[in-house]
């Protein structure tokens, strides 16, 4: 017990004292998944709108992939964009490996199922007269899935904040191509993998109680948007 109240104690002094290890992990780890969050935003959104309001042929296949697209191995996308960033990849001269721009690409592609998906749900659940009243009114096409959006913006608030709760926790995207860099690419969940590993379980536990913290205030937030 002693150690543990020890270890405790230093964690939560780390934190208090703004610990520049501590703090640059955060950081990080923040300015990652909100840029992630964004393009995911940006990508996810607008495919869940256009599949909810649209008929078309392989309708049920889309949403079957997005649904799987939900459950990818974070290893696996960091592979995929490794293996395309690298040296020996297509797009290799442009350096991007090992960068905190490299995991803004792998987070991205996590999240935008994740924002599609949801989004597609809520509009699902929506009243189906919003838009045929919309267009009766003589709004366009564009004009009614405006007005569709807008009468689910919790809704969609709350598919972005999935979204984010699942990128800014995620790990394997992070430490392959980011590569775990102190100060520049090192993220809350790949720094508690590494301290922990070295025996330094002050730092890990600091960083981990912060990291409970957000996804304790993501899934508030959540919630609170699912109510309304």
């Amino acid at each position: 017990m002693g150690f543990l109240s020890d270890t405790f104690s230093t964690a939560l002094d780390l934190i208090a004292s703004f610990d520049p290890d501590v703090v640059n992990a955060v950081s990080t780890s923040l300015g990652v998944a909100l840029w992630s969050i964004l393009f995911a935003t940006l990508a996810g959104v607008p495919a869940g709108v256009v599949v909810g309001v649209t008929e078309f042929p392989g309708k049920r296949a889309v949403i079957t992939l997005l649904n799987t697209l939900m459950a990818l191995p974070t290893v696996v996308v960091g592979l995929a964009v490794y293996g395309i960033i690298s040296r020996q990849g297509p797009l290799g001269e442009l350096g991007l490996l090992f960068t905190p721009k490299a995991m803004v690409i792998g987070q991205t592609i996590l999240a935008i199922p994740i924002v599609a998906n949801y989004t597609l749900g809520t509009v699902k659940g929506a009243d189906p007269r919003i838009v045929p009243t919309a267009l009766t009114l003589g709004a366009g096409p564009l004009q009614s899935i405006r007005q569709l959006v807008q009468e689910l913006r919790f809704g969609i608030m709350a598919a972005v904040i999935a979204g984010f709760g699942r990128v800014v926790a995620e790990v394997g995207v992070a430490m392959m191509l980011g590569g775990n860099i102190r100060g520049y690419t090192r993220t809350m969940t790949t720094a508690i993998a590494m301290e922990t590993g070295k025996g330094e379980f002050a730092l890990g536990l600091a960083l981990g109680l912060i990291l409970m913290g957000v996804a304790l205030l993501v899934n508030l937030f959540l919630n609170i948007l699912q109510q309304r």
